[in-house]
């Protein structure tokens, strides 16, 4: 068959093959130094490997989660700042799956491009890679995908997914929650990623704000603060789940406590919050007075600076307490399981008073 030198090509419809092995070759470095020892073999094969011969286990079980970053990536293509957006993309997924008890292998991820910049996939990629270094699993794979005339120019999603291991007998449930069991929990670094879609309702929409503006009360520009990354929490919480001192955890993410925490919670009972149990973060208590929101739907709607929640039996308290501080952790009492009452969540503190 006789070629046509003139003919349409691949990168005339708008995907550069070029540009896409360029990115890869940037993100390489980046992508091997998250390699654990289960990983098998390297970049560019048709599907990632990994061994599970290494972990000695009754009953090995697999815990998958899959996320990704929503339209907090409208502000990060706004800023052209995307060195944090990974962190968002793996600490959704990683956290979901910890709070089954398990210990994350590996994630891979999807980023779909209107154009494919190499430097600024590398930059992303690059974020993607030190949130797994941090979570302690492999990235062991992912996909870039240029989708010209689907995306606009500048425009991209980023998703992906987690595998974790939990051996059956730690695995957390919930189901042996009880009345008087103590809810611990850890401090968020902001917004994370929900609720973004009503962030930028209020300050865009509502009060004509930019991200350039500069916030007293953040100490940084409007936009520095909500790009803040969904803080990863393995590191802190595992040390506890491998000693068998837990017996629930909530990530909270959209839905806020409302509907986060039911979740987890066995029949016959309910959650007490004392919201005066932590530091309010400056965030929050701007967007509630800037959008004029009603404190309830604050608190189902946002992490309100509370990430990730932790359902201890009384008796193992003083240890979970002990080895969150050794990690200089900062953990809060925030409530109590009790029995059933009217509602499944009940919060409290001087916001809900009237």
């Amino acid at each position: 068959m006789c070629s046509n030198k003139g003919g349409i090509t691949y990168r005339d419809a708008g995907v550069d093959i070029d540009a896409g092995n360029k990115a890869v070759e940037l993100m390489k470095a980046a992508v091997r130094r998250t390699y654990t020892p289960g990983v098998v073999g390297d970049i560019g094969g048709f599907g990632g490997l990994f061994s599970l011969a290494g972990f000695d286990m009754k009953e090995p079980m697999l815990v998958s989660g899959t996320d990704g970053v929503g339209t907090k990536l409208r502000l990060a293509i706004m800023m052209d700042k995307h060195d944090t957006i990974g962190q968002d993309c793996v600490a959704m997924s990683v956290n979901d799956i910890l709070v089954q008890g398990a210990t994350p292998l590996f994630f891979l991820d999807y980023i779909a491009v209107g154009k494919l910049i190499p430097e600024q996939v590398a930059t992303i990629v690059r974020g993607v890679a030190e949130a797994c270094e941090e979570s302690g699993c492999a990235l062991l794979g992912g996909e870039t995908a240029e989708m010209a005339g689907f995306y606009g120019d500048g425009d991209y999603d980023v998703a992906g997914f987690a595998v974790g291991i939990v051996d059956k007998p730690r695995l957390l449930t919930g189901e042996n929650i009880k009345a008087g069991d103590v809810l611990l929990g850890l401090p968020s670094t902001g917004v994370h990623s929900n609720g973004f879609s009503l962030v930028r309702k209020i300050v865009f929409d509502h009060k004509k704000m930019s991200l350039q503006d500069e916030i007293p009360e953040f100490g940084k520009t409007l936009g520095e603060e909500l790009l803040i990354p969904t803080r990863l929490y393995p590191k802190a919480v595992l040390p506890s789940i491998r000693k068998g001192l837990l017996k629930g955890m909530v990530h909270v993410t959209g839905g806020g406590f409302y509907d986060n925490i039911p979740r987890i919670l066995p029949e016959g009972t309910t959650a007490r919050v004392n919201a005066d149990a932590w530091p309010e973060l400056p965030v929050f208590s701007k967007l509630q007075e800037w959008g004029n929101v009603d404190v309830k739907e604050m608190y189902r709607t946002f992490n309100m600076g509370i990430g990730m929640i932790l359902v201890v039996d009384p008796e193992n308290l003083a240890a979970v307490k002990a080895q969150l501080e050794k990690q200089n952790e900062a953990v809060y009492e925030i409530g109590r399981i009790e029995e059933a009452g009217a509602e499944r969540v009940i919060m409290e503190g001087r916001e809900f008073i009237g």
